[in-house]
């Protein structure tokens, strides 16, 4: 039997691409390849968010080049598409798919197959929640960000196609699914997002359904009605800030203010006490004065994020951003990371202090401790219980009953 293997970085699109080449190779008869063995075909799904993302997408490269001296290599992603000359000169081994042939990777390398699997993903390997992508593309052009630059304009997959593969996924035993995109608000796959939303949400035996990465300005009456009002909706969704600071967010080219990320924030957790925020923020902007990052902090210390993301700026060549004035020095970067990073721990954990002694469901999804298992409350509080008979993807009720630095301690009930 003949292996494979892939390599996923970056975004959470990027990593349904990357199963859905893992569901089409085994429907072909091919096998994972485990740790030591020699794989026939590796492909390697790049990022190029950020400088550190190419690093790590070239030393991924090396790395199964060094470790499968005969197999096929594809390379595919947005470092590929942003800089294929540097990909081709790692070897010439290399076969580079762009991404608007991602979904025809597999016709690259295997031309002779008259009749290859559809592309679509029936699981989510080694994950209790599975990620579909809804969206792909970008039309927002902020100008720190190469995106759209590499995957191409907004376009949206049709909502009943959407629905056939979370019915499939369900009946493979997910219980929780994630609508994701590379700008999911731009959704119009026959409807806009409420309306993939409340259908999803019908999906017979589905019990959790979540909202990926989204700007307020694209939260509407109409999704928020749609997330706070489902049957399986999570009161919890990722939110991007980017930056509190409205200065520093117009010279992002970012489509709302500061104000409108509180009323956005305000108006959920208004009509669902329990509702929580996870965001992303950049640190180190060019031109981010320090009463710049000072109104980031006041925001984070205001919402108290369930989870911050931070990402140091880093400068992408074609974006706008990289030709600014003011460009802040690493010191300065590294110093407010570590600030930001700190009050973000600090106000998570008071966020999680308020839910001391309730009792919630919580999705068990993987060992990180010893002899515990973690998993989410719907409203994607970190929880750890005692892992005794359970197993990832049980679905449990547990009284909560210590905070600590990295979640909350649960007993189950």
């Amino acid at each position: 039997m003949k292996k494979f293997k892939v390599v996923t970085l970056g975004c959470r699109t990027n990593q349904y691409e990357s199963q859905g080449y893992s569901d089409q190779l085994r429907r072909l008869g091919y096998a994972t390849a485990s740790e030591g063995d020699e794989a026939d075909l590796c492909i390697v799904n790049t990022c190029t968010v950020t400088e550190g993302a190419d690093s790590s997408s070239r030393h991924q490269i090396r790395q199964l080049l060094k470790a499968h001296p005969n197999a096929k290599v594809a390379v595919t992603g947005c470092m590929a598409e942003s800089a294929p000359d540097i990909v081709r000169g790692i070897d010439p081994r290399i076969e580079i798919v762009p991404n608007a042939e991602k979904e025809r990777l597999l016709d690259r390398i295997f031309p002779q197959e008259e009749s290859l699997p559809e592309f679509n993903i029936q699981a989510f390997d080694g994950h209790t929640r599975a990620f579909v992508k809804v969206q792909d593309g970008c039309n927002s052009f902020c100008t720190y960000c190469i995106i759209p630059y590499v995957r191409g304009r907004s376009r949206s997959r049709q909502i009943p196609e959407i629905v056939r593969e979370v019915e499939g996924l369900v009946a493979n035993g997910y219980k929780e699914v994630v609508l994701t995109g590379i700008n999911v608000g731009d959704f119009d796959g026959g409807g806009r997002l409420a309306d993939l939303v409340r259908a999803v949400d019908k999906v017979e035996g589905l019990r959790r359904l979540r909202v990926s990465s989204i700007d307020p300005d694209e939260v509407d009456a109409d999704l928020e009605s749609a997330v706070l009002n489902g049957r399986t909706t999570c009161p919890s969704m990722h939110i991007v800030l980017q930056a509190g600071s409205n200065v520093v967010l117009k010279r992002m080219n970012r489509k709302y203010t500061r104000q409108v990320f509180l009323e956005t924030v305000e108006r959920m957790v208004q009509r669902e006490p329990d509702f929580t925020v996870t965001t992303d923020i950049i640190v180190g902007f060019p031109g981010e004065s320090e009463t710049d990052f000072q109104e980031t902090l006041e925001i984070v210390s205001k919402v108290r994020f369930a989870k911050v993301h931070m990402f140091p700026y880093s400068q992408r060549k074609r974006t706008r951003a990289a030709l600014y004035p003011n460009q802040v020095s690493q010191e300065a970067i590294r110093r407010r990371k570590q600030e930001l990073l700190r009050l973000a721990e600090k106000t998570a954990f008071e966020l999680r202090g308020r839910f001391v002694g309730r009792k919630m469901p919580v999705l068990l999804e993987n060992e990180e401790k010893e002899g515990m298992l973690s998993g989410h409350t719907p409203n994607f509080l970190r929880i750890y219980v005692p892992k005794q008979e359970f197993k990832p993807n049980d679905l449990i009720e547990v009284e909560l009953i210590e905070n600590m630095p990295e979640g909350l301690l649960g007993k189950h009930l």
